[in-house]
């Protein structure tokens, strides 16, 4: 199982803008690699690592990935982004099974849910999830597909608030459950890598048995 211990970051104000958070995040010398093939039919991978970070309000996170196509043509929270180039985050912050899927494409869209389970889930209210601070390199402009090497950047700030089912204060000396994916299920050639291996037949990203740990110091 894979383990990440997760380090307070220090800054100037409780909630930093995210150039900041980016600056800061370009600074940890450890890149966590999305890079786990588990499912044969699908063996193409590109590039992908990750930052992470937090502060007693925040989870920090920054993607660096590089792929042979792009696209990024949803625009509206809650849409399906994980048909466009997207990255997810899954986090079990308790012990009741409940896991939250934050899922962004390229250009910083939005789609979050809770629940058990695949069959279980609610998707947050949009006001809610619109307090997730975000910055990518891509812009906000819709991107129909295209291929070439295209290299791109996307750093989140999510607030402990979102997780709407637990209280969290400073999550210090704490550890959680996750898993982060890239994926495109509707590009040209679809991919689904994990941090975590998943040892399921077909690509399922739902499943919390697979999660890691995140340990927070």
């Amino acid at each position: 199982m894979n383990a990440i211990i997760v380090k307070k970051l220090q800054f100037d104000t409780l909630f930093p803008d995210p150039d900041t958070v980016s600056d800061k995040l370009d600074k940890i010398r450890i890149r966590n690699k999305i890079d786990k093939i588990n499912w044969n039919n699908y063996p193409y991978k590109p590039d992908v690592s990750f930052s992470i970070g937090y502060t007693e309000n925040e989870i920090l996170i920054k993607y660096y990935i590089t792929e042979n196509c792009f696209k990024a043509e949803k625009t509206d929270t809650n849409q399906e982004v994980y048909e466009d180039s997207c990255v997810e985050f899954f986090v079990s912050p308790g012990d009741d099974g409940i896991y939250y899927n934050i899922e962004f494409n390229g250009i910083g869209t939005c789609l979050m849910g809770a629940g058990t389970g695949r069959s279980d889930r609610k998707r947050l209210n949009p006001d809610v999830i619109a307090s997730i601070r975000r910055k990518t390199s891509a812009g906000n402009k819709p991107v129909k597909e295209k291929e070439g090497i295209f290299s791109w950047t996307l750093t989140v700030a999510v607030p402990f608030k979102v997780f709407i089912y637990h209280n969290i204060n400073d999550p210090e000396g704490r550890t959680f459950r996750a898993n982060f994916y890239k994926c495109g299920d509707k590009l040209n050639v679809p991919h689904y890598l994990t941090w975590n291996p998943v040892d399921t037949i077909k690509p399922d990203f739902h499943r919390p048995e697979y999660f890691g740990r995140l340990t927070f110091v």
